[in-house]
C-alpha cells in the first residue's frame, strides 16, 4: 500500500520549513549590544566617527534615510565588519 500526502499536506509541510528556517537565520544574527559593529547610522557624525573608529576608511556616504561609514560604498577594510 503506498501513502500519497495530499497536496495540502506538501505545502504545509513546506511553509513549516520555510518558517523554521527563517527563525534559525534570525537566531545566528547578532543581537544589539552583542558587540557588533552597525553600518547604518542616523546621522552623517555617527558614520563619520564609525569610519574612522571601525572601518579603516574616512567621510560617509547616504544610503536611504540612513548614513553608512566610507565615502564610497565598499571603502571598508579595517577591522569592523565590511558592509
Amino acid at each position: 500500500m503506498s501513502i500519497v500526502p495530499s497536496p495540502w499536506a506538501v505545502r504545509t509541510a513546506a511553509a513549516i520549513g520555510a518558517n523554521l528556517l527563517l527563525s534559525a537565520a534570525g537566531l545566528a544574527a547578532p543581537a544589539a549590544g552583542s558587540g557588533g559593529v552597525p553600518a547604518h547610522y542616523r546621522t552623517q557624525a555617527e558614520a563619520e566617527k564609525a569610519a574612522k573608529l571601525h572601518f579603516n576608511c574616512t567621510g560617509a556616504h547616504k544610503m536611504g534615510d540612513q548614513w553608512m561609514p566610507c565615502a564610497k560604498h565598499g571603502d571598508a577594510h579595517g577591522s569592523g565588519t565590511s558592509h
